[in-house]
C-alpha cells in the first residue's frame, strides 16, 4: 500500500504548523543517486551504500544515510570513503537513469505549479501561491508532492515550507530524511537564530573562520552584531547580505527555469596522463557524451571549449566558435581536438580534461546550410540512429571504433598507434583519433558493439 493511500482526511501532515503565507516550497530528494540505485537493489536497503567511480581518484556522488553515519559524504575521495566504511557496497553511477528519474520528478512539480526553479537534478523551489485554492494549504501540497514522488518514482524526498527561499531550504535540511517542516511566518527568527553561522548562504569555510574570530558562532550572534562591524570584517556586500539573512529577509522570488547556457562533461584520470592519444580518446568520449545530452535536450550549440588541468592543478581553457550550430559529437570532437592540438603540449602530465558547448539554441531555430561537398546524410543522422539504439538496447551499444574496448590493446597499442599515424588518410585505414576511415578518407558511421 502506498503512502498516499495511508494518508486520508484533511489533517495536516507531521511537521506542519501554521503555514499561512508560506507559499515557497523547497523539495530535495533524499540521497538521490543512491535511492535510485536501491530501487533495483531492494536487498541493499538498510546497508551502507556508496555511489561513485571506484578508481583511485573517484569521488563519492551519493551515499545512503547508513553510510553517512559512518562519516561518508558527497564529494569525498572514494579512497577515504572506503577507509571510513570498508563494509559499504560501492555502485558505479548510472547518469542516464538519474536524468530519467529527475525528469519524472520535475514533471510532478510542474503539475502542481508552473513556478518551478530547479537547482539541480534532485531539488527545486516551488511557488504554490496559485495552487492553494485548487490543492489546499502549502503543507498539504508539500505532503502531496512527497506522496507522489514515492508512488511514481519509488524514492523519497524532504520538503521545507516557508515564506522565503532561504528559510525553506534550511527547513528541508532540518526535515531530512523523508520529512516535511513548516517554518511559520511568525517563527522565522526563533527558527534561525539558534543555527550555526555556517547555515547561512554565502558562509564558506573562510568566512566562517572570520566570523568565529569575531566570536560569532550562531545566526543569532551575527544578527545582533552591528551591520557596520560585519561590513568592515567581510566587505560591504557580503556583510549586508548575511545581516539580512540572519533576520530572515530574503526578497528573491522563485524564477522559472531558464534555458541551459551550456552543456559539458569532464573526466579526471585515475593517474596523470602524458600520452596525447589517450587524451584525444578521452576528448572523443566526452564530445560524444555532450552531443548525446544536447540531442536529448533538443539543443544545439556553436561555441566549443575545452578544459585542461595539469598535474599541479593549474587549469586552462580554450574555446572556438563554429560556423554554425551543432549537436553532433563528431563535430564537437573535431573542434575540441583542434583546440587541444593547438596547445602544443609536449608530454605534459594532465589530471583532467573537459569538453563544453555554449551558445545553445533549440534545435531548428538556427539555420543550417550544407557546406560544399558535404553529404546530405552523414554524422548527424548516424548519431541520431545511435541514440535510438541506445534508448532500446542501453547506453554505449553504439560508439566510435576507438572507444570499443580491445582485449589485446595492451599488447598491440604501439603497433596500432603506428598504423593510425601512417594509414589515416588511406582507404580503410585508421586515423590517429581511432575513428575508421572510408575509401574516400571520410569518417564512417559509429561501430555497433557486440
Amino acid at each position: 500500500m502506498s503512502r498516499s493511500q495511508l494518508r486520508r482526511g484533511s489533517s495536516p501532515p507531521p511537521g506542519a504548523g501554521d503555514d499561512t503565507g508560506c507559499t515557497v516550497l523547497h523539495v530535495d530528494m533524499d540521497a538521490f543517486f543512491a535511492s535510485v540505485e536501491l530501487r533495483s537493489r531492494p536487498q541493499l536497503r538498510g546497508q551502507p551504500v556508496i555511489v561513485g567511480a571506484s578508481g583511485g581518484r573517484g569521488v563519492v556522488l551519493s551515499a545512503t544515510y547508513e553510510a553517512r553515519r559512518l562519516g561518508v559524504h558527497s564529494a569525498m575521495p572514494m579512497s577515504r570513503a572506503r577507509r571510513l566504511a570498508p563494509q559499504a557496497v560501492i555502485i558505479p553511477p548510472s547518469h542516464r537513469r538519474y536524468a530519467e528519474v529527475s525528469e519524472g520528478v520535475m514533471e510532478i512539480f510542474r503539475s502542481i505549479t508552473p513556478l518551478v526553479e530547479p537547482l539541480s537534478l534532485d531539488e527545486a523551489f516551488l511557488d504554490v501561491s496559485g495552487a492553494l485554492r485548487r490543492l489546499g494549504t502549502p503543507a498539504q501540497i508539500g505532503a502531496m508532492i512527497r506522496d507522489r514522488v514515492v508512488d511514481e518514482q519509488g524514492i523519497t524526498c524532504s520538503v521545507g515550507v516557508a515564506t522565503t527561499k532561504f528559510v525553506a531550504k534550511l527547513a528541508t535540511t532540518q526535515a531530512k530524511p523523508d520529512g516535511l517542516l513548516v517554518v511559520p511566518a511568525n517563527a522565522v527568527i526563533e527558527f534561525l537564530h539558534p543555527l550555526p553561522v555556517g547555515a547561512l548562504w554565502g558562509v564558506g569555510e573562510r568566512t566562517e573562520q572570520v566570523l568565529t574570530r569575531l566570536g560569532l558562532r550562531t545566526v543569532g550572534d551575527l544578527a545582533d552584531t552591528p551591520l557596520s562591524t560585519l561590513q568592515r570584517a567581510l566587505g560591504p556586500a557580503v556583510g549586508a547580505q548575511l545581516h539580512a539573512l540572519a533576520w530572515g529577509r530574503d526578497d528573491r522570488r522563485v524564477v522559472v527555469e531558464e534555458p541551459d547556457r551550456s552543456v559539458g562533461a569532464e573526466h579526471t584520470f585515475d593517474r596523470d596522463v602524458d600520452d596525447p592519444l589517450v587524451v584525444r580518446r578521452e576528448l572523443l568520449r566526452l564530445a560524444e557524451r555532450v552531443g548525446e545530452r544536447m540531442r536529448r535536450a533538443g539543443l544545439q550549440g556553436r561555441t566549443v571549449s575545452i578544459k585542461v588541468r595539469f598535474a599541479d592543478f593549474t587549469t586552462i581553457t580554450r574555446a572556438r566558435t563554429l560556423p554554425g550550430h551543432t549537436d553532433v559529437g563528431n563535430e564537437i570532437y573535431a573542434a575540441a581536438r583542434a583546440l587541444y592540438d593547438a596547445l602544443g603540449l609536449d608530454r605534459a602530465r594532465l589530471r583532467l580534461v573537459g569538453v563544453r558547448v555554449e551558445q545553445l539554441v533549440p534545435v531548428g531555430s538556427a539555420p543550417r546550410q550544407l557546406a560544399l561537398g558535404e553529404r546530405e546524410r552523414g554524422w548527424r543522422e548516424a548519431e541520431r540512429a545511435a541514440d535510438r539504439a541506445a534508448a532500446r538496447f542501453g547506453s554505449g551499444v553504439v560508439r566510435p571504433a576507438s572507444l570499443v574496448p580491445d582485449p589485446d590493446a595492451a599488447r598491440a597499442d604501439g603497433a596500432r598507434v603506428d598504423a593510425a599515424r601512417a594509414g589515416g588518410a588511406r582507404a580503410g585505414g585508421v586515423r590517429a583519433d581511432g575513428v575508421r576511415a572510408s575509401g574516400r578518407g571520410e569518417p564512417s558511421a559509429p561501430t555497433r558493439r557486440g
